[in-house]
């Protein structure tokens, strides 16, 4: 399954801040990418058995805005 989120990340040392979190949050399974040149910088998230609310939290557990559009 691919969650897709809307979010505030807007440049790669963001990227570089969340994806220790992203990496243990998807594991070995998962694979998640930031199209930072998207107006809405989009997540995606690649995964068998996350929910969209983890990865929600996550980020605005760090300070980001983060909506799952479905």
């Amino acid at each position: 399954m691919v969650l897709v989120f809307k979010t505030s990340v807007r440049a790669n040392d963001e990227v570089k801040k969340l994806r220790p979190l992203l990496n243990k949050l998807t594991g070995r399974n998962g694979q998640w990418n930031f199209d930072l040149e998207d107006c809405d910088n989009i997540l995606r998230v690649e995964t068998k058995y996350l929910e969209a609310n983890n990865i929600t939290t996550t980020l605005r557990n760090q300070g980001f805005y983060c909506e799952e559009l479905v």
